[in-house]
């Protein structure tokens, strides 16, 4: 519980819990995704029970509001044996559930209080849940070392380190004609508009340089319309950058990726991102934003920018041609990457002996277990 569910239309968490579900389900576990989709229908998919709930409508309450109802259906009805309860901001409900006898797994998801959106109250709610999530969750969880290595420093708590998964692919490229592109001959920036991934700053970088093929840019934001604003005025009239909106189409996103002649990542505070590794299982040379969630990712194959001036830079070289060992090379070693660190087979197993241990715990406990509290 705590994201949009499935079948996964938005974002990482979505696509987390459709790949780590259907593999639970098929190996006989029975999942329960709770959903906020307006007019979803469908009460199965890919083995996984979807139960759709209602959400207020709103930036600040639409998770929280929907996860409470979640965690209420769950206590009443379903009583499951375990609960993965993904964003920090769903901790008020760790307490209730965990008091019903279900124990709880708690995601951690990135800095959340950094992203531009929680700014004033909606950063210090954020401050204060991350911090009653590691406290009250029986196991925590984090996507990155780095998420794990902050949580440690700041809590004093370790956590369960389990990644997100991606596929080495080569998708073809016979539908680039459709959005009027030629293979390895565009830039991609994929990112949900919002500031913390730094869109602004691509297209900026983008527009300032010499470089001729264009830059594409696909993503939108529900609640950040300001944002996407800023981002087009940017671009102004230059013929060069072409904006696709949201792309949910799997296998035309997938052909963007593996087709470009570089993936523009400006995600800085998300810990692991998905579409940083769907970039580099495609085979996207990277040029990432410079953080230290993108170079654990990337393990360092990737060129790093941290300003709209470096990346032009980079686009500068890149257009002259300077850069094109180093891309292939980057392109291949990306590749290895998500072959060797982040499997979705590798990720179900690691989710399905902690919510198997977790489920076979104690229940009703006064105290945490033996990962303790701080």
């Amino acid at each position: 519980m705590g994201t949009r569910g499935v079948p996964a239309s938005y974002g990482g968490f979505e696509t987390a819990v459709e790949e780590i579900g259907r593999r639970l389900a098929a190996r006989g576990h029975e999942v329960t995704v709770y959903c906020r989709n307006p007019g979803q229908t469908i009460t199965e998919f890919e083995g996984m029970r979807l139960v759709n709930l209602p959400a207020i409508r709103h930036r600040m309450a639409e998770t929280l509001s929907h996860t409470a109802v979640s965690a209420a259906r769950a206590i009443i009805k379903d009583k499951p044996d375990v609960a993965l309860v993904l964003n920090a901001g769903n901790a008020p409900l760790i307490r209730p559930l965990r008091a019903a006898g279900i124990p709880v797994a708690i995601h951690l998801d990135g800095l959340e209080s950094k992203r531009e959106k929680w700014r004033g109250a909606g950063a210090r709610y954020y401050r204060w849940a991350e911090k009653s999530a590691v406290r009250s969750g029986d196991v925590v969880v984090a996507d990155a070392h780095a998420i794990a290595d902050h949580v440690q420093r700041s809590y004093g708590r370790p956590c369960q380190v389990i990644a997100y998964g991606a596929e080495v692919i080569d998708p073809g490229s016979d539908r680039l004609q459709e959005v009027d592109l030629i293979r390895r001959d565009y830039h991609l920036v994929v990112a949900r508009m919002e500031p913390e991934n730094h869109v602004l700053d691509a297209v900026h970088g983008y527009r300032l340089s010499e470089e001729t093929r264009p830059l594409v840019v696909v993503g939108s934001a529900p609640y950040s319309r300001w944002y996407i604003d800023k981002v087009q005025q940017a671009a102004a009239d230059d013929p060069r950058i072409r904006f696709l909106g949201g792309i949910y189409d799997r296998e035309l996103l997938d052909q963007l990726y593996a087709n470009a002649r570089s993936y523009i990542h400006g995600h800085s505070v998300g810990g692991t991102n998905p579409s940083l590794l769907r970039a580099m299982g495609a085979g996207a040379p990277v040029l990432a934003f410079d953080c230290e969630f993108n170079a654990e990712v990337t393990a360092g194959n990737a060129f790093f920018w941290s300003s709209a001036e470096q990346l032009t830079t980079l686009l500068d070289e890149i257009a002259e041609g300077e850069l094109d060992a180093e891309l292939a090379e980057f392109a291949e070693a990306g590749r290895e990457r998500i072959a060797e660190a982040y499997q979705w087979e590798a990720v179900a197993d690691a989710y399905e002996q902690m919510l198997s241990d977790l489920a076979g715990a104690p229940r009703n406990r006064s105290t945490l277990s033996s990962q303790g509290s701080p």
